[in-house]
């Protein structure tokens, strides 16, 4: 395996690391029963997704 000959700088491991933090997912409301849940997923309150029934949800 390679070895650094030199130790990388502060500033240098910084900018690298700049992209690796984590991002919060993007939410919209569910437009059958207003509920907030991720984008391309079925709404885990009623089951619907784009407008149509997915998953049975037992009340």
């Amino acid at each position: 395996m390679a070895h650094p000959k030199r130790r990388q700088s502060k500033t240098r491991t910084r900018k690298r690391r700049t992209h690796d933090k984590a991002t919060a997912p993007a939410l919209t409301r569910c437009p059958n029963c207003g509920a907030w849940h991720v984008y391309h997923t079925v709404c885990g309150e009623c089951g619907y997704y784009r407008g149509q029934i997915a998953i049975n949800i037992e009340d």
